[in-house]
């Protein structure tokens, strides 16, 4: 279905301008999905569920579109954070993070016509012992409360840490561009004839 359009299933304009990269033409739609993590459910669970859902939830809604659903919870000895909304919130999450691993588990999916596959990606993060001071100045520069973690590696969230491991470069941003396209390719999405 070389014509079907192409989706992305986010409000996120992090994930907007990442897919951009891609030069294909697609279309933005929220997908108004519920996020709440349910009972004990590990991160990585969750942002796979979530991934998925919003990519159903708007493939419903154009059945001959191939659909890209993405969402990141991060990962901090096996309880989920989620983005902070708000000042407080991320003082309280990035002052647990300082001098420690966290794991940010990107997921993205691709729904379509007869198809829906989705794929996790950990990017393993270690944070510095950042200061109270420096916690403080850097929100109230960057003010990142739409960041799971709280925390822009891709600008000065970047000073905050010591070291970053991951696959797919871009998955720390909110989508992960390798599996993305590798999940367009398996589902027999023209990547590069849309390329332009």
């Amino acid at each position: 279905m070389p014509n079907a359009p192409l989706i992305l299933a986010s409000t996120s304009r992090y994930r907007r301008e990442l897919l951009e990269r891609l030069r294909v033409p697609f279309e933005v739609e929220s997908p108004w999905v519920d996020e709440t993590p349910q009972e004990r459910e590990p991160p990585a669970a969750l942002a796979t569920r979530l991934a998925l859902a919003k990519a159903q939830a708007v493939a419903q809604r154009h059945p001959a579109a191939w659909v890209i659903g993405s969402d990141q919870v991060a990962d901090l000895d096996g309880q989920p954070l989620g983005k902070p909304g708000n000042h407080e919130a991320a003082v309280r999450q990035l002052r647990s993070m300082r001098g420690r691993q966290v794991v940010f588990q990107t997921a993205v999916a691709v729904v379509g016509p007869g198809h829906a596959q989705a794929q996790t990606v950990p990017v393993h993060v270690r944070f510095r012992e950042a200061s109270d001071a420096e916690i403080e100045h850097y929100l109230r520069l960057e003010q990142p409360y739409d960041c799971a973690g709280s925390a822009k590696s891709e600008g000065l969230g970047i000073s905050l840490l010591e070291a970053i491991v991951s696959d797919d470069p871009t998955a720390l941003i909110g989508l992960p561009l390798i599996a993305t396209c590798r999940l367009l390719r398996e589902a027999g999405y023209p990547l590069w004839e849309s390329a332009r």
